[in-house]
């Protein structure tokens, strides 16, 4: 999986190179957001402007990364999703449980 990633003041920020989020890469996403938090870091910004598809496993690692985030006193937010993926989180109704922009710097205001 192509993962960047980007420290700005307290945040950290993973972004996510790669079109399609999904079984094939989605484990390698959880795993380092996994590190991250592990790792003592406390505020996470994922960055996901150039994923144009997820599926459920998908889903289900950004869901994972949350829990972690949560037991470690943290925060998981998103930024820059695509139509189709932010249609994704609208059907599953998991944009009630995620905070997410429409860019990166209006979601860094906001740690």
């Amino acid at each position: 999986m192509n993962l960047y990633i980007e420290k700005k003041k307290d945040v950290t920020i993973l972004y996510v190179r790669e079109e399609r989020l999904d079984a094939h890469n989605s484990g390698e996403l959880k795993t380092e957001m996994g590190r991250l938090f592990e790792g003592g870091e406390k505020n996470i910004l994922v960055e996901m402007k150039d994923v144009r598809f997820i599926d459920s496993s998908g889903l289900g690692a950004l869901v994972s990364g949350f829990k972690n985030a949560i037991s470690h006193q943290g925060n998981l937010k998103l930024a820059s999703l695509q139509p189709q993926v932010k249609s994704m989180f609208e059907l599953t109704r998991l944009h009630r449980v995620f905070e997410i922009f429409g860019s990166s710097a209006e979601a860094l205001d906001t740690f």
